[in-house]
C-alpha cells in the first residue's frame, strides 16, 4: 500500500470516528434540558461544518495528482489540527 493510500485511509477512520462522536453528542443534546439542548446542537452543527471542510480535503486529496498532493495534504494537516482542537474542546464541554 502506498504512502498517500495509508494516510487517506487514516484521515477517512478519523472522520468516520468524529460522526460517530458527533451522533452521541447529538444524542445527549436531545436528553438534555432546553437551554444545554440548543447549545449542544449549536457545538453539533458547527463540528459538523468543520468535519464537511475535512471532508472536502480528503476529497481533494483523493482527485490530487501526485504533483499537487504533498500541498493539498499540507492543507489538510492544518485543517485536520484545527478540526481536531475544536472537538476536543466540544468533547470536554459537553462531558
Amino acid at each position: 500500500m502506498r504512502n498517500r493510500d495509508a494516510y487517506e485511509q487514516k484521515l477517512q477512520a478519523k472522520l468516520d470516528e468524529w460522526q460517530a462522536e458527533i451522533d452521541r453528542l447529538r444524542a445527549r443534546a436531545r436528553s438534555a434540558e432546553a437551554d444545554a439542548r440548543i447549545e449542544r446542537e449549536k457545538e453539533a452543527e458547527r463540528l459538523e461544518a468543520k468535519r464537511e471542510e475535512m471532508r472536502q480535503k480528503l476529497k481533494e486529496l483523493r482527485e490530487a495528482g501526485d504533483e499537487a498532493w504533498d500541498d493539498i495534504r499540507d492543507g489538510a494537516e492544518r485543517a485536520w489540527k484545527s478540526f481536531s482542537e475544536s472537538f476536543e474542546k466540544a468533547r470536554s464541554r459537553f462531558k
